[in-house]
């Protein structure tokens, strides 16, 4: 799992990236109540904001940190957003977009889960 500086989470298997947001951002946002996804078959760049979040206490835009052609949307996500409020970085279940991804090389820039963890240490 890597991990850029928005707090979006990208796991790749093969040439597509599953794509959620991390336990800090739910942290900072608060119980999640609506999450509107992407549409299929967007071609989207690193860093384009893609999706959108709302919780009780804020709202805020989702980013891609991988570029490629969004392929799927987890709609049981959509339909039932507090379900990040409990595990977000559940790969299995709780991501939120998956993109067939345009360049595997993208990934060196994003972090680790320990450099992530550090970086969000000094924020």
């Amino acid at each position: 799992m890597k991990f850029n500086e928005e707090h979006e989470w990208v796991e790749l298997d093969g040439e597509i990236a599953t794509i959620g947001i991390s336990h800090y951002a739910v942290k900072q946002l608060g119980d999640i109540t609506y999450i509107e996804l992407p549409q299929n078959d967007v071609i989207v760049s690193a860093g384009d904001n893609i999706a959108f979040i709302e919780s009780v206490k804020a709202a805020s835009d989702i980013y891609t940190p991988v570029s490629g052609t969004v392929c799927e949307v987890n709609t049981n996500v959509e339909q039932n957003p507090q379900l990040l409020n409990e595990n977000p970085q559940d790969t299995k279940s709780n991501w939120i977009f998956k993109i067939k991804i345009d360049n595997v090389d993208e990934l060196k820039s994003l972090m680790d889960e320990k450099s992530y963890e550090n970086f969000i240490e000094t924020l």
